[in-house]
């Protein structure tokens, strides 16, 4: 299908005219398309093929050693009016920052091929479903969008002759890191990425699009752009209920995701399905409900401490083909990928992401710690029979949680949907020594965004609380969980990983009414005889401690929210205050 659409066709030749690229290749999409283009990325060294027999149709890559994760200090967000980018992004004048991208990017893809990669984000056929284009001058992030988004052809058809869509250019550059730009105009839908190839900077469909840009969207329009993952859930009567869950790094979201119930919960009839692991947009559906759908066609997963034992729908997934590896290390006998925390043993024959021999490396990582997989989200032994459907999926429940050693107990309920709304405002996580050298330092991340709303956080609260007063009782309860509480050894006191779904068996029970609850400060808490311990080997009185309530610990977290809540000055909205105030007296 050749894109006959007179804006796209007139901004892709204006952009040309600035890039002077050798040649301009439009992607369709195909198959064919998608083997000559591993074979040339093989062919230039920027592609080694797997074993096929193990990993069928798959490679393995690596970026340069300044280029390995998303630049949050070079991340820009040019709306018109400074105030609009808020307290929790970098803003720079737009005008400006064209003019500094014009000079930077004038001719940088000479001898280079203009790749235009049409995309679709969400469903094919679905009204809540968006198109963007990335020009680009990378291989490597064509293949990649090939597996992350729908591309091609399908988007072209979906777009029609529109003229809402993304525009967004990608250039490689030099990779200089001093000179590198991540830069979204809101006003303009419009996403400038510059001297950079890893993924949240070069994939433009995800972070970029599906969140900052679609954030700022969604406020306009009336729907929601969140980074949540999307489950559904099935218990024994063959109830089916889905939810949304929104957790920082470092906090199980993937394992979540994919999570594998424990043998007599399976036994018992307790299935647990994939609907996406990392994004989702929301919106009101013809009965009143919040409808979800994944964005995304594929899975941009961290690999360090994915295993069979941690993930293992994840492990299979990655064995059903057509997958790329970034920055993992390479057994190079076997032609596999390898990283830290994966099963079995350390091959004798290993090359690090830096394509050294591991045996020379010391201590050091031989996979880089932000390593990823790109894997089509078809893989997944779990997934969702209705994860493409256009319509998206009821969700019934949205979960916030955080890692919090001493603070947060394991489960409660918002009492409503502003309250829901505060708990995600206020969530926060405990860093950890290996990602810090600090451990315990509070870092809040509001519904897991913040490096990723696009717009000033304090309109985005106020846009949930509105979101709240349009769905009325329809919204979905809101609920906390921590997975996280230790001992006085520093010890996990919960056993995580599937067991949670004895969590969820609870949130589903306050759904449709079966579990009861107890009233606390926070919120609605389970008794503890409503978590089933059956099988575990922990008892009742580690449950009332993951339950508990510590009140001197919660004072000092009470004058940590009201300063960081202060940040956002007189645009905050006065029902957050209200909720602030209201859990200090119940504290008391």
């Amino acid at each position: 299908m050749e894109c006959t659409n007179q804006d796209v066709i007139n901004w892709v030749n204006e952009v040309k005219e600035k890039l002077c690229p050798d040649k301009v290749v439009w992607i369709n999409g195909s198959d064919e398309e998608y083997e000559s283009l591993c074979a040339q990325l093989v062919e230039d060294g920027t592609f080694t093929r797997l074993n096929d027999s193990e990993y069928p149709n798959s490679y393995w890559s690596v970026s340069d050693p300044s280029d390995v994760a998303r630049v949050e200090g070079r991340t820009y967000i040019c709306s018109v009016k400074e105030e609009d980018a808020g307290p929790t992004n970098n803003w720079f004048e737009p005008e400006a920052m064209k003019k500094k991208l014009d000079e930077l990017m004038a001719g940088c893809m000479k001898g280079r091929t203009m790749y235009v990669v049409p995309y679709l984000m969400g469903p094919d056929g679905s009204d809540y479903s968006r198109v963007g284009f990335e020009l680009t001058d990378s291989a490597y992030v064509v293949a990649n969008m090939r597996i992350m988004a729908r591309i091609g052809t399908v988007a072209l058809k979906n777009l029609g002759d529109s003229n809402r869509f993304i525009k967004g250019v990608h250039s490689l550059g030099t990779l200089d890191a001093e000179q590198r730009y991540i830069c979204h105009f809101p006003e303009d839908r419009a996403i400038v990425s510059f001297n950079s190839g890893y993924g949240g900077n070069a994939l433009q469909g995800k972070k970029c699009f599906a969140l900052r840009i679609a954030s700022s969207e969604a406020r306009k329009e009336g729907w929601m752009a969140e980074h949540m993952l999307i489950l559904g859930i099935t218990n024994p009567e063959g109830k089916k209920t889905y939810v949304c869950a929104a957790f920082p790094s470092a906090c199980g979201k993937t394992n979540l995701a994919m999570m594998v119930p424990p043998e007599p919960y399976q036994k018992a009839g307790w299935k647990v399905e994939t609907v996406g692991d990392d994004i989702a947009w929301l919106n009101f559906g013809e009965d009143g409900r919040l409808y979800a759908v994944n964005p995304e066609y594929g899975f941009f997963g961290v690999a360090p401490g994915t295993s069979m034992k941690t993930n293992s729908n994840a492990m299979q997934s990655l064995k059903r083909g057509n997958v790329i590896f970034t920055n993992t290390a390479l057994d190079t006998e076997n032609k596999v990928p390898w990283w830290e925390g994966m099963d079995g043993d350390k091959p004798a024959h290993l090359m690090d992401w830096k394509k050294r021999d591991a045996s020379t490396i010391g201590k050091e990582k031989a996979a880089h710690p932000n390593s990823r997989f790109t894997c089509p989200a078809e893989n997944c032994p779990s997934i969702d029979p209705l994860w493409q459907d256009p319509q998206g999926v009821p969700i019934s429940a949205i979960i916030f949680g955080g890692r919090r050693a001493k603070t947060g107990p394991l489960v409660y309920e918002a009492t409503s949907w502003q309250h829901g709304t505060f708990m995600g405002v206020t969530m926060a996580s405990e860093t950890t020594a290996a990602a810090t050298g600090a451990v315990g330092k509070l870092r809040r991340d509001p519904m897991a965004m913040k490096p990723f709303i696009g717009y000033h956080a304090a309109d985005y609260f106020a846009h949930w609380l509105h979101m709240g007063k349009k769905g009325g009782d329809k919204m979905p309860r809101i609920f906390h969980v921590n997975w996280f509480r230790t001992d006085d050894d520093g010890s996990f006191l919960w056993p995580g990983f599937g067991e949670n779904i004895r969590v969820l068996e609870w949130i589903l029970g306050r759904l449709d009414g079966s579990k009861e609850a107890v009233h606390s400060p926070l919120g609605i808490q389970p008794a503890p005889e409503d978590i089933s311990l059956e099988g575990l080997s922990m008892n009742v009185d580690a449950l009332n401690k993951i339950l508990s309530i510590d009140k001197s610990r919660w004072a000092d977290e009470m004058k940590a929210q009201k300063e960081y809540l202060g940040q956002f000055g007189d645009k905050l909205p006065q029902e957050l205050w209200d909720e602030h105030d209201a859990l200090c007296k119940r504290l008391q």
